[in-house]
Order: structure tokens, then C-alpha cells, then sequence
């Protein structure tokens, strides 16, 4: 199950892969990470799917890493009196308070906190921005705006505030509930929604602890504003296209991806493109042109990796949107300009003993031509700084914390392995060329680049590099 490729594969369950055969075709197609949506489903049928996962890790002996994605707060409309209405460009149109059906001239919005942070001027957008509001007067009980984009309004549908920080935190009462849930069922990735502030990660790792790497959906302009703390409180960053382009300008969202993953790779931290990748594929089983470019784009930016949302968990043909993603990654890893892209967007290392020690790592396997690097590592550090420099070859690591394994299926490059600890330098040398070629990395006579730290399990102490041959 080696894959030929090194950006990673994060597939939604749901209705369309829900049982064991249809799991295992996605696994087999391509898939790395398995998204769990808690916005949909009930725990029993994700407790249900996460058996059906960790029994893949026992089938094919390989990690899986499994992420919860928490629904975060909603904002939404009231119901309509007949359960829809016109709303007409121009014409006033009241939010309020009052939980009557609403009409032609109003609606409800039950949601206090965005009486009390709107301003005149500002825009509010119902039905993922389909309508379009602005804001002339705020009364204690009353929003009162103008229609800029009228449309058909329908009962609870969605609605964002661009302009405006949200006195709302990233998990409401369900969220908190889910999560517990999700951690004793032992997943490796949480997916926080609604981030808007450092403090919102900072509330959720009082939660999580260790148990649980911590990954921050961007999703609302105002987490771009303190893009640089989040990314460091996080443990890995998606990019929410979707959310992103309700409430930002369209021609903002491809830019900002790019910074986004820019500073991710800079900072040495996992980042997934998510949303809308091939949406086609909910109903066709063959992506649009227009599609297949989106990803290649993805992987030329460099992300770790890419996502399929409905197109695996409700569309018609999942394990096919699997294994053409699978093919677009491969196809674009192996067109020259990938690796001239990439080394033109490599960062400098860290100051620091273990960042000279992987950039060399680097540099000597492509100077020697080695076949693959391989990593101890404990903690995980060891291993993202090496997928961090992007190198030529893939990514061996080696734990013995089954946990970190699976985390580090995320991360660019990486083919994780579970193994007991070494106990001496040729101990270390003996599993990593026995290892490499039980995976298929190498062959008789080919060559590996070694790093790990010594004292042996020591976290984050890479201080070792070692050429040898297999």
C-alpha cells in the first residue's frame, strides 16, 4: 500500500462510504486521512465507521489517520410563513428578534450577539451570500437593512458577517460534547470550526490535551487577521475555501490559499486545501478540466494535503473521485516545474541543531542519490521538520507511539511505521535498511539517509545523520 506520491488524500464519510466494502475502496483507491463530519450523523454510526477504519489498519499493517471535523456555531434565519419569499433588490428588509414567521419585510435572527457588534454599513449575507444585506440601523430589538442582491429566501438559511468579530466561541455545547466523544473513541486530528482567535484553539487544548492533534479551519476573515498565531497554537491548518469565499471577495480566495501555505510550510506545520476540489464528481464520474486544475494548483502551492468533501461522503461515485485525485497528485508531482516551484518556495531552516540537521538530511540524499530519509522520532517533530524541506525522496518514519504514526500521515511525504524504539546506533541502522525494504523504499545496495536524536527516544533532540547502504 505504498503510495506513489507524496501530497496526501482526506476523504468524508458518509451515506456513499458508510460501510466496510466502501471504506476499503476508498482506502485502496488512494485515501490517507478519513474525515469524520460531525455537523452530520449520529455518534454510533461515526463509532461504527471508526471500527471500520482501525480494522483497515489491521488488514493492510499500515496507519490511518482519522479526523473529526466539529460542526462550530451556526447563524441562522428564522422560518418564512410559507416557507419561502421573494426579497427584491433595493427594497428595506428588517432582522429581528421576534420568533413570528417571516415575510417579504422581515425575518427573524435569533442570535442576540450580532445585534450588539453590528454597525451601520456593515454586510450581512443569508444562503451562503445569495442574498445580500446592508446594514442602515440598529435598534436594541432590530437590524434594519437594504436588499443589494435580492433572491429567494427560504426558512433557516445561513448567515455571515464579514465585517464584524463574532462575540461567539469556536465550540458551542454540542461541539464540546462531540469532542469528548471523539476522544475517547481515540482519533488522531480535530478539526475546529469558526475559528476567528488564537484563544479559540487556546480553549480547545484545554479539552484535547494531548490526545488529539489540533487542526484550525480558517473559514473567517478575521482569523487571516492573526493568521501567524494561529498558525502557531495549531498543530495543522485547512484552508476553507468555501466559508472563505462567502465572506471574502472571489478573487481573494486563490491568493490567500497560496499565502496561507506559504506560511504553513514556513512554520513547519501540516496544511489541507478542502472544498469544492471536485464537485462535479457528486453526480458525474469524471471531474471537470476547470477541477483537475484546482488540485494540480494545490499541489504546485505545496500543500500537505487535499480534500474530498460530498464528493466521497454523498456523491455517486467516491471511490472514483478518490482515484483521480490519486492521479492528478501523481501526474503533477512528476512535471518538472513542481520541483522548480517548490525549491523556489523553500524556506530557510531554524536556527537550531535539529533544523541544520534535517536540511542537510536534505541535501546529502539528493547529493548521494539515496532512495529515501528515514526518521526517529517520538513526538513527530523529527519527521515534519523533514517533510518541511520537501525532499526528493520519500519520507521514512519510524515511532513507536502509535499515535504519532497516524498523525504524520497527514504531513507531505511521509510513510509512517510503527516499530519499538532502537536501542544503539546498530540497532538503528539494521531496522531502518530492513524496514525501508519491507516497505518497498529500497533495494540491495541502495543507499538511506539516517537522522534520529540521541538520547535515544529523547522528543525533538535530532542530532544524528547517517548515510548507509542497504
Amino acid at each position: 500500500m505504498k503510495r506513489n506520491r507524496r501530497a496526501k488524500i482526506v476523504a468524508t464519510l458518509g451515506p456513499s462510504a458508510n460501510d466496510n466494502g466502501s471504506i476499503s475502496k476508498l482506502f485502496e483507491a488512494g485515501a490517507d486521512v478519513f474525515r469524520l463530519n460531525f455537523s452530520h450523523g449520529t455518534h454510533a454510526e461515526h463509532k461504527s465507521r471508526l471500527a471500520i477504519i482501525r480494522g483497515l489498519e489491521r488488514k493492510f499493517n499500515r496507519p490511518v489517520a482519522v479526523l473529526v471535523d466539529l460542526q462550530g456555531p451556526k447563524l441562522r434565519i428564522g422560518v418564512m410563513e410559507n416557507g419561502r419569499t421573494n426579497i427584491i433588490s433595493g427594497q428595506a428588509f428588517r432582522l429581528d428578534l421576534d420568533e413570528e414567521p417571516g415575510d417579504a419585510s422581515r425575518v427573524a435572527l435569533p442570535h442576540r450577539e450580532i445585534f450588539d457588534v453590528l454597525k451601520s454599513g456593515n454586510e450581512i449575507l443569508l444562503d451562503d451570500g445569495k442574498i445580500r444585506l446592508l446594514v442602515t440601523d440598529i435598534g436594541e430589538n432590530y437590524i434594519d437593512t437594504r436588499v443589494t442582491t435580492g433572491g429567494i429566501l427560504t426558512d433557516r438559511k445561513g448567515v455571515n458577517i464579514p465585517e464584524a468579530l463574532l462575540p461567539l466561541k469556536s465550540m458551542t455545547e454540542k461541539d464540546q460534547a462531540d469532542l469528548r466523544f471523539a476522544l475517547d473513541m481515540g482519533v488522531d486530528w480535530v478539526a475546529l470550526s469558526f475559528v476567528q482567535r488564537p484563544d479559540d484553539i487556546v480553549e480547545a487544548r484545554q479539552i484535547v490535551e494531548d490526545r488529539a492533534a489540533i487542526m484550525s479551519k480558517l473559514e473567517k476573515p478575521s482569523a487571516i487577521d492573526q493568521l501567524d498565531d494561529i498558525i502557531h497554537l495549531s498543530d495543522a491548518i485547512m484552508v476553507a475555501r468555501g466559508d472563505l469565499g462567502v465572506e471574502l471577495p472571489p478573487e481573494d480566495v486563490p491568493v490567500l490559499q497560496k499565502r496561507i501555505i506559504r506560511k504553513c510550510r514556513e512554520a513547519g506545520k501540516p496544511v489541507v486545501v478542502a472544498t469544492q476540489m471536485l464537485e462535479s464528481m457528486i453526480s458525474a464520474p469524471a471531474p471537470t478540466r476547470a477541477e483537475a486544475s484546482d488540485v494540480a494548483t494545490a499541489v504546485f502551492d505545496g500543500a500537505d494535503a487535499v480534500m474530498l468533501s460530498g464528493e466521497t461522503a454523498a456523491g455517486e461515485y467516491p471511490a472514483e473521485a478518490v482515484d483521480i485525485m490519486d492521479r492528478i497528485i501523481a501526474r503533477t508531482e512528476r512535471d518538472p516545474a513542481y520541483r522548480a516551484i517548490l525549491e523556489t518556495a523553500h524556506p530557510d531552516p531554524e536556527h537550531t541543531s535539529p533544523d541544520a540537521i534535517t536540511a542537510a538530511a536534505r541535501q546529502v540524499a539528493e547529493t548521494i542519490d539515496a532512495v529515501a530519509i528515514v526518521t526517529y522520532t517520538t513526538s513527530g517533530s523529527t519527521t515534519l521538520r523533514a517533510s518541511r524541506e520537501r525532499p526528493l525522496v520519500p519520507i521514512l518514519c519510524l515511532t513507536e507511539r502509535e499515535k504519532t504514526a497516524r498523525r504524520l500521515v497527514l504531513a507531505w511525504g511521509v510513510h509512517s511505521v510503527i516499530t519499538q524504539d532502537v536501542r544503539n546506533f546498530a540497532d538503528m541502522i539494521e531496522k531502518a535498511c530492513r524496514i525501508a525494504q519491507q516497505e518497498e523504499l529500497a533495494q540491495l545496495d541502495e543507499r538511506l539517509v539516517v537522522t534520529a536524536g540521541v538520547p535515544f527516544g529523547t522528543p525533538g533532540a535530532t542530532n544524528i545523520l547517517r548515510i548507509t547502504r542497504v
